[in-house]
């Protein structure tokens, strides 16, 4: 039962920390300090976390590699009832995967996670991967990475501003640590998580994300969570294969947010007695699965995603293996078991890439590329059309395998999955949870697509009088009288442009002597600098200190280009 949260009417989220709000021990060095730390901490949980799961995998179906009838199927539903016990009764906010309760922390709680949501991620979550629910340790790890963050921060008594921004930075940790790879773990919370960035928050997560990293490979060692075989690409024609693969990874995407979609709200909808024992019905089907000869769908199921990219599977089974994965997965996401999809993600595309590439190489004799490669790329594709974090997606597949030869295969495949999925699914999965959540967190991907209203877009041309600064006030208060204007815009080189009103002028020339220049009778400060490309926030910054404001050419600042005043920028947002 995730609970809802309004926003309330007048929250923003600021990216830009005011100094003045800070002491020096909350300022940016501090706060950069503080993320290794919490870097170091995050990456002691996830290793404790992982370690977790594997005790309880070993304690749940024992040692052997095959697991006795009893074990196999009783041991994922009786655990799923401890699991909805403790959901619904001790830990109600550790439902889901974790990235929307930790954008929600950043959006709408003011940073705050309650240290408890940690707690219970960790519990829950490495009860439902150990037991064999099909979901994965990396949500869950940046959620607890969060928590840790936030529970640090409120300790240390930061600023709003700066315990807003720090659940990111403990997502980040969490995530590196949890997948071994700090560069997709940035590029993930930049891109899903916060959206936008400053240098002072860059280097925060990228602290802590290589911190958390080098705490998990200090005690779970350095090998990577794949052992990628040697993948190239070399004939050009090959990117039509890959471009087939791209769109089968789309359909495949599609078909995965729509389950979820439609199945999810129908099971919240249940009656609460009900929803006790879905965790239970979910491992109970995943059990039998796993009984009728498919235990590859319990779990992360990193060792046959290993598999897969060295060609140790039938293309059949490898397909069978990534519809079963859809199934699985929607079925435990659906029931409220805690958990993530990042690896059931990467499970279903590896699975479909070598699919895909065993059938390309059936009918194709003479395509040179190997199942490995196929597998590889069909990662990024699933993560690029399910998860919607294109940019992620390409980084991801690239850190991973270490090869920067698959770059041409991997952009064209992830960018037609990307493009197609959304087109087919408009609605990015994140946003569909928050939504069936009643949480009205900001969409990361409407954000990158909404267009940036520009200055060049509301100036209009100029339409009052241009004087040079040294004019006299005489000559300039007939220049505006003549052009029946009640202003004027001013050169006033080398200081920039100013503005003069015909009152101002008028009061000079009957008051003051007659030589007296333009300049003497402007005022400090001149006008800013504003350029045709500039967004329209940062006119609106400066506009309502001048009745306009000039808009000059970045080659010749003495060059005016239009003008732009408040009721131009009015006209243009309502447009």
């Amino acid at each position: 039962m995730t609970e809802a949260t309004a926003i309330p009417p007048n929250s923003t989220l600021a990216i830009e920390d005011p100094a003045a709000s800070e002491t020096p021990v909350q300022g940016e060095r501090f706060f950069l300090l503080l993320a290794i730390f919490i870097g170091i901490f995050s990456g002691l949980a996830v290793v404790c976390f992982r370690i977790t799961i594997e005790f309880l995998r070993i304690q749940l179906f024992g040692s052997s590699l095959s697991p006795t009838f009893p074990r196999i199927l009783l041991a994922p539903a009786l655990t799923g009832l401890v699991i909805a016990l403790l959901v619904m009764l001790v830990f109600p906010r550790v439902r889901g995967s974790g990235v929307n309760q930790t954008k929600s922390a950043l959006y709408v709680d003011d940073g705050y996670i309650p240290f408890r949501t940690a707690i219970g991620k960790f519990i829950c979550s490495a009860l439902a991967i150990g037991s064999g629910q099909s979901l994965g340790p990396e949500d869950p790890s940046l959620q607890v990475g969060a928590s840790i963050a936030s529970a640090l921060g409120r300790r240390l008594e930061l600023t709003r501003e700066r315990l807003r921004l720090i659940a990111p930075v403990g997502a980040a940790a969490g995530l590196a640590a949890a997948f071994n790879s700090p560069i997709s773990a940035i590029l993930f919370v930049i891109e899903e998580v916060i959206g936008r960035w400053t240098a002072g928050l860059l280097g925060a997560i990228i602290l802590s994300a290589v911190s958390s990293v080098v705490v998990s490979r200090y005690f779970l060692g350095s090998e990577p969570l794949f052992h990628i075989p040697a993948v190239q690409f070399i004939a050009p024609s090959e990117l039509l294969a890959y471009a087939a693969l791209g769109i089968v990874g789309a359909v495949a995407s599609v078909a995965f947010a729509k389950a979820i979609q439609v199945l999810r709200p129908r099971m919240k909808a249940l009656p609460r007695w009900l929803q006790l024992f879905q965790p239970a019905m979910a491992g109970l089907i995943i059990g039998a699965i796993a009984m009728a000869g498919r235990p590859e769908l319990m779990g992360a199921g990193y060792e046959f995603m290993d598999q897969a990219m060295h060609d140790q599977f039938p293309w059949k089974i490898m397909a069978i293996l990534a519809g079963l994965k859809i199934l699985t997965t929607v079925i435990s996401f659906v029931s409220g078991t805690p958990g993530g999809m990042f690896a059931p993600t990467l499970f279903i595309g590896a699975m479909l890439g070598g699919a895909v590439g065993g059938v390309e190489r059936l009918f194709i004799p003479h395509l040179t590329g190997s199942i490995g490669t196929y597998a590889l790329v069909g990662m990024g594709v699933l993560f690029a059309g399910f998860l919607r974090a294109p940019m992620t997606s390409v980084f991801m597949v690239l850190e991973v395998s270490g090869n920067y030869s698959i770059i041409l295969p991997v952009i064209l495949a992830n960018t037609l999955s990307y493009l197609i999925s959304r087109n087919l699914q408009p609605t990015p999965i994140f946003d569909l949870l928050s939504q069936q959540d009643g949480l009205g967190l900001p969409s990361m991907e409407e954000q990158r697509e909404e267009r940036v209203l520009r200055v060049e877009d509301a100036m209009r041309s100029v339409d009052v009088p241009v004087v040079d600064s040294q004019l006299s006030a005489n000559e300039a208060l007939r220049v505006a009288e003549q052009q029946d204007a009640t202003e004027i815009l001013v050169d006033d080189p080398p200081f920039g442009w100013s503005s003069l009103s015909l009152e101002t002028l008028r009061n000079a020339v009957e008051q003051g002597p007659d030589e007296q220049t333009v300049a003497s009778l402007l005022s400090e400060p001149h006008m800013p600098q504003i350029y045709p490309d500039h967004s329209l926030e940062i006119a609106l910054r400066h506009i309502s200190q001048w009745p306009f404001l000039p808009v000059t050419h970045r080659a010749n600042t003495r060059k005016v280009v239009g003008l732009i005043a408040m009721n131009d920028v009015m006209k243009t947002l309502v447009k």
